[in-house]
C-alpha cells in the first residue's frame, strides 16, 4: 500500500462547516488538493465563495454552500442543498463554531446559547441530517465524521468562556457516543482537539504570542499542515480504524496542564 493509497482523498466527498476561515480553510484546502471533491459552508455568503474560489485557483475542486447551522432548519437546509448535488459524502467536518467570553456574574443567556447551539447541537443535527448521504458512501468504504473539538474540552481555561469550554466538552463525549452506534454503519465518527491556531476564534493565538508561547511546551503555534496532517489522517485510509477517538494537535499544552 503506497502513501497515497493510505491518505489520499481521491474520488471522494467531503463537506466542512465553517470552511471560509481558520481551521475549517486550512482543513478544506487539504482534503481538495489531496483529490477530493470539496463543499465549504459558512454563514457569510461572501466569504465562503471566496474561499471556494481560492481553493479552486489553487488546482483543486471546491463548491461553497452558504449556510447557518446554528439552528435546526438551518443544519437540515444544509443537508438539503448538499445532497441536491450529491448522491453520496465520504467525509463530513463539523468545524462551525463560536465563543463568548463574560464575567460568571453576568454571563448572558444569549451568550450560553448562541455557543452551545452552533458547537454543540449543530454537530449532532447535520450529522443526522446527512446520515443518509454518510451511509451511501459507506457502503463502499467507511465514511467519515470528523468533529472540530478543542484542549479547552479536555481542562480548565482560565478564560470565562463557559458555554465554550462546556459545549467543547460535551462534543468530546458526544463524539464518543455517536462513534459507538454509527460504527454499525461503517460511519467512523472522530474528533480533533486543537490548542492554539491563529483564527478569528482564537485571536490570542493570532495577535498575542507573547502570552500564549509560554503555556505552550513545543515553543510555537499550530502551522496549517499540523492541523492539515491530523484531519487527512482521520480522513483517508489511515483513519478507519479509529472509532470515537479525539486526537489532540496542541504542542503539549494538555499534558503540561497543571
Amino acid at each position: 500500500m503506497t502513501l497515497s493509497d493510505l491518505f489520499g482523498l481521491e474520488g471522494r466527498v467531503a463537506l466542512v462547516t465553517g470552511g471560509s476561515r481558520g481551521i475549517g480553510l486550512m482543513i478544506a484546502r487539504a482534503f481538495a488538493r489531496h483529490g477530493a471533491r470539496v463543499y465549504i459552508s459558512s454563514r457569510k455568503a461572501d466569504a465562503c465563495h471566496q474561499a471556494a474560489e481560492q481553493i479552486m485557483s489553487e488546482g483543486g475542486v471546491c463548491h461553497a454552500l452558504p449556510q447557518d447551522v446554528a439552528s435546526v432548519e438551518g443544519a437540515r437546509a444544509l443537508a438539503h442543498a448538499f445532497s441536491a448535488r450529491e448522491g453520496q459524502l465520504d467525509i463530513l467536518v463539523n468545524n462551525a463554531g463560536a465563543a463568548w467570553g463574560a464575567p460568571i456574574d453576568i454571563f448572558p443567556e444569549n451568550g450560553w446559547d448562541k455557543v452551545m447551539n452552533l458547537n454543540l447541537r449543530s454537530p449532532f443535527f447535520l450529522t443526522q441530517a446527512l446520515l443518509p448521504a454518510l451511509r451511501a458512501a459507506a457502503a463502499v468504504r467507511p465514511a467519515k465524521v470528523i468533529n472540530i473539538a478543542s484542549v479547552d474540552g479536555l481542562r480548565v481555561s482560565s478564560n470565562e468562556t463557559y458555554s465554550y469550554q462546556a459545549s467543547k466538552a460535551g462534543l468530546i463525549h458526544l463524539t464518543r457516543k455517536m462513534a459507538t452506534s454509527l460504527i454499525a454503519d461503517n460511519i467512523c465518527v472522530t474528533a480533533i482537539a486543537p490548542g492554539a491556531f491563529a483564527s478569528e476564534l482564537n485571536r490570542a493565538a493570532r495577535d498575542d504570542l507573547a502570552s500564549v508561547l509560554p503555556m505552550i511546551p513545543a515553543g510555537r503555534i499550530g502551522s496549517d499542515e499540523d492541523m492539515q496532517a491530523a484531519a487527512l489522517y482521520l480522513a483517508a485510509r489511515s483513519g478507519d480504524y479509529l472509532v470515537g477517538t479525539t486526537l489532540v494537535v496542541d504542542g503539549g499544552v494538555t499534558s503540561a496542564a497543571g
